[in-house]
Parts: C-alpha cells; structure tokens; sequence
C-alpha cells in the first residue's frame, strides 16, 4: 500500500504557462480524503514552493533538489545541507572563466549580479515570494557576508558540457544538467537555455526522499514518485514506484514503472493518483 506520494512542481503538477489543470488540483484535494501524505519534491528553494505547500495542504517539503527536507505540518526542519565558501569560490571561478551566468541561492533569496535565465524567471513569477538581490560581485560579497548559500545555479545559452566536466573534475559536488529547449523552452522569458544545478555532495531528491522515507519509518515499495525532468531520475528510483508524467524527458520514462497517457496539462499527476491510490468511490464524488 502506497502511504507518501512525492511529486515534482514544474512540469508535473504546474505546466509550463505556470497553470495547474483542474484535474490536478481535484487528485490533490482527494489525496487528503486518504490515509496518504503528499510530499512537494522540487528544484525550487521553500521560500520559492511556500504557497504551492500552503495551497496544496502538503504535508512535508523537499527543496532545493534536496538540500532541505521540512515537516510542513509543524514547521521543523528535518534536514539541510549548505555549500562551502571554498567549494562556492571554485564553482564561481570556473564560470567566470567562461563568462557564465551564476545565480545564488539562501533560505529566502536570490543573489545575482544580472538577472538573465532562471532568476529572471522567478522574479517574474515569484515577486512577493522572495528576495531579488542583486550584488556587484558574487564571490566578493559571499566572502565578505557569509551568506549560507543552499545552490548555485551556472546558465548558458549553449551547451555547458565541458564546464561540467570541469567542475566534475575540481569539486565534490552534486551537479545536475537541465535543458531548455525545444519543447522545453522558458516560455515566461522566452528564452532557450542550459543550466547547471550544483548543491552539496550526495544531495538529490532521491537522497532526499530516502532520508524523510527512514523519518517516517517506512521501506521503498510504500513510496510513489512522480516527475517529469532528468533531476528526478534517482527519486523515482528511489520509490516502490516511479511515474513519469506524459510530457517527460525520454531518460526519465525508461526509468520509470509506469508511463502516464496525459500530460502535465491534461492532468498527467491526477492520472497516477488515481490509478495507484485506492480511494472509497463515495470520497470521489
């Protein structure tokens, strides 16, 4: 029996226009009918995911791909992993080498030097959510303020690649590459783009998932994950069963259990909900 269903946001509950289908948001007000707890597992920090956990009554929280695991019920912060200066100093030099784009990431804010890809982004969708602050130089101000910076996030409008391997090379991070384009272009800022999501060693979603999974006392087949995106591959391994929505990168679907027919428009999550969590029919209605 599936006790705790962990599904991503973009992609998978919210679709690109940032808009959640109505057959989504009727699975998750279902979900409550059940003896089963609803886990938000995203890319985004909690001060960015505050007001999809309050309006989805979620019951715990994994954010920043893993870096911080909240009970959303009580407020307690379960666990939480922080980048070093030296390591945050290296990824920055790296990048300026190749005259990239590096965005910050704290418990409420953005620190940028130049808002372009995925912190332009959340400034125009998040703009009462969090803190935009923009800084002459990153390294300069981190060293000085000792800001705790939970990731960093390095964009291009081209492959990174090679920077990846550099990084691979110098740091003991984890480092997840995400694409956006094609299909998967940022529609809010209309921009094609590549991004690279570094957050300390060993966090993940998966990671993440398995740590609140030992929390709640319960083993791998009472967990089901939903995703869309290559930085949920280990999270729907890491469940008795992983769902990829319609919509999904095709690396994700050939590790998923089971392959939803609808999109994240067409309400791809409520379609997983349904078909694996048993629901009294009047509850339904």
């Amino acid at each position: 029996m599936i006790k705790l269903i962990a599904s991503d946001l973009d992609g998978t509950i919210v679709d690109y226009n940032h808009h959640i289908s109505k057959e989504n948001l009727k699975a998750i007000d279902d979900l409550h009918t059940s003896s089963t707890d609803f886990v938000i597992c995203t890319g985004k920090t909690y001060a960015l995911s505050r007001d999809f956990c309050k309006n989805f009554h979620a019951s715990y929280g994994i954010f920043g791909n893993g870096s911080q695991i909240i009970n959303l019920q009580t407020g307690e912060e379960i666990a939480k992993k922080i980048l070093s200066l030296e390591e945050i100093k290296t990824c920055l030099s790296i990048a300026k080498k190749y005259h990239l784009h590096v965005h910050a990431y704290t418990e409420n804010s953005i620190l940028t030097e130049k808002l372009l890809y995925m912190d332009l982004r959340n400034s125009i969708l998040f703009p009462n959510q969090i803190k935009i602050q923009l800084v002459e130089d990153l390294s300069t101000y981190l060293t000085k303020e000792k800001t705790p910076i939970l990731k960093l996030v390095i964009s291009s409008p081209s492959s990174l690649k090679r920077v990846k391997e550099e990084l691979e090379q110098t740091v003991h991070l984890t480092i997840v590459s995400i694409q956006k384009y094609g299909n998967y272009k940022d529609t809010v800022i209309n921009k094609e783009y590549e991004y690279l999501d570094i957050s300390p060693l060993a966090v993940s979603k998966g990671s993440a998932l398995q740590t609140l999974g030992n929390y709640l006392h319960l083993n791998k087949e009472e967990i089901l994950s939903i995703g869309d995106n290559l930085n949920d591959i280990d999270m729907l391994q890491s469940s008795g069963i992983g769902v990829a929505v319609q919509n999904a990168y095709s690396k994700l679907k050939e590790v998923a259990t089971y392959t939803t027919t609808r999109s994240v428009e067409e309400g791809g999550f409520a379609e997983a909900v349904y078909r694996f969590i048993p629901f009294p029919e009047e509850s339904l209605k």
